[in-house]
């Protein structure tokens, strides 16, 4: 078995969960990490990882990172801030993975910059892929694998209620944790933005379905509940009083109607809830109906590693540009846990 050098980018609480599963597999070598905190600089990535040594120092600049096969990228959902780190990359022969949520489908929201990594990726014979945050292949890709069941897919709907505890720095942008005079001031700011990412799972799953949509409909993210105990996650806090869920809605419009109709409830769930993690994905055929439920729904965090990792390697072979989840072969999607060593299983 080839073992394929990587090299991680962001080491946020996601960039670090990553790390941790990559370094526990056996095809893969960790041999370079990058992130712009100044705190982090110099020290040793293992060490970071909870790990012990591993040799690889952190660097703050991303001419620093040593040659490597594929870079893992988890800093921003932002694609225009995010294509500063990928075209680098890109240039220098490095086949690049990364969560950013508008990079899973960005030919319809950003067409001259996907033409451009696209470009960037074929001239220089690699492979550029989102697999977004959410993660993306939860809103895209698996709606488009469960339409294989009908011959004619009439409308996609999508509801998702989504543990957020395991998260850190991207929980601001969904407002948990402020009161709601102050969330309904930021988001008036455009600080609270809540999920980024829908117009481009849309645009991916009507290409799939070759579907030609009038409008993408984003509506503003809503507050869902405020909190009436104190709720402790990983990396934040959510006292009483204050938001712990949200919703965000948003539709793909064919004729005046929803065809493609999304909606996720981000939050720090408990018992005394209303409402509970889980999620139904619902395709209404010509000729049967298909849905797939989760009673306690597809966990954010977790799935988001495991997109990361599992097709981090399988960039190395995919066809050079930029690519979506939805254009690799199913197998190259699927899990990789026998590549782990059998200490990180038990």
């Amino acid at each position: 078995m080839s073992v394929t050098r990587m090299a991680l980018v962001g080491l946020g609480a996601t960039g670090l969960a990553i790390g941790g599963s990559l370094a526990n597999r056996v095809d893969c070598e960790l041999v370079g990490a990058v992130d712009k905190n100044p705190d982090v600089g110099g020290k040793d990535l293992g060490d970071l990882l909870g790990l012990g040594p591993l040799g690889v120092e952190v660097v703050t600049d991303i001419e620093l990172l040593p040659d490597v096969d594929v870079a893992v990228v988890a800093t921003t959902s932002d694609l225009v801030q995010v294509a500063g780190t990928l075209m680098p990359l890109l240039e220098r022969s490095i086949n690049v993975v990364s969560i950013c949520e508008q990079l899973a489908f960005p030919w319809q929201s950003h067409p001259e910059l996907a033409s451009e990594l696209d470009a960037a990726a074929r001239a220089h014979g690699v492979t550029v892929l989102g697999t977004g945050a959410n993660p993306g292949v939860l809103m895209d890709t698996l709606p488009l694998l469960l339409s294989v069941l009908t011959q004619s897919a009439n409308r996609v709907v999508v509801r998702r209620r989504t543990n957020m505890s395991r998260y850190g720095a991207i929980l601001s942008k969904f407002g948990l944790g402020l009161a709601p005079g102050d969330f309904a001031a930021e988001r008036e700011a455009g600080t609270v933005i809540g999920h980024v990412g829908f117009e481009q799972a849309i645009a991916a799953v009507a290409a799939g379905l070759g579907w030609q949509l009038d409008e993408i409909v984003v509506d503003g993210v809503e507050p869902a509940i405020v909190s009436r105990s104190r709720r402790q996650g990983a990396h934040a806090v959510i006292e009483p009083g204050t938001i712990s869920a949200v919703t965000h809605r948003a539709r793909g419009l064919c004729g005046g109607d929803a065809v493609i109709d999304l909606e996720i409830m981000f939050g720090f769930f408990d018992d005394s809830d209303d409402v509970q993690p889980g999620d139904e994905y619902r395709i209404e055929g010509g000729d049967q109906v298909i849905t797939l439920a989760s009673a306690t729904g597809f966990e954010s965090f977790l799935s988001t590693i495991a997109a990361a990792v599992n097709v981090a390697a399988a960039a190395v072979d995919a066809p050079a540009g930029l690519r979506s989840m939805g254009e690799l072969p199913v197998l190259t999607l699927a899990s990789k846990g026998t590549r782990m060593r059998v200490e990180a299983i038990s």
